[in-house]
């Protein structure tokens, strides 16, 4: 079983204020790989969220993402790579970078378009049927997004900076 005080105490730690926690007065205990699969295989849904959150500020996990995605059971698989490509368009929406490259689109049969909006609701939609949920899969990504992007202009607010 997991340790979510764990979790968040090693999101707290990167940066990633997405759950309620405390400064983290630590660096981190996990690799950024371990923490990645653990988010994965949370059964806390609020943790899996936090995949998003931990990709937009920090990009440079994307190196991690395959191997374990490869790895990891189907339903896991899934979460990760839906999340991971909800961070991508996000990213590209609301800081028009492309640090992210774009991993799982075509795998996940995702017929991209133009704009990140259209992405995130061809993504939201292809796992809402992928997933046989009646959650509302765009709107999560947006919940995730705009608590990123609080925690971004507070930051900002605080530090002058990202």
């Amino acid at each position: 079983m997991f340790d979510n005080d764990l979790l968040v105490s090693e999101l707290w730690a990167r940066d990633v204020h997405f759950m309620l926690g405390e400064d983290s007065r630590h660096p981190p205990l996990l690799s950024p790989d371990e923490l990645i699969k653990r988010l994965a295989e949370s059964p806390e849904t609020r943790l899996q969220l936090s995949l998003i959150p931990l990709f937009l500020r920090h990009p440079q996990y994307a190196i991690y993402v395959e191997p374990i995605a490869e790895n990891l059971i189907a339903e896991r698989q899934l979460i990760l790579k839906f999340f991971y490509s909800a961070a991508v368009w996000l990213e590209r929406k609301y800081l028009s970078t492309s640090e992210l490259p774009d991993l799982f689109s075509e795998k996940l049969g995702v017929n991209l378009a133009p704009s990140p909006d259209e992405n995130l609701q061809a993504l939201a939609f292809r796992q809402k049927k992928i997933s046989a949920s009646r959650i509302n899969w765009q709107a999560t990504y947006q919940h995730a997004a705009d608590i990123w992007l609080k925690d971004l202009k507070l930051r900002k607010a605080k530090y002058g900076k990202n």
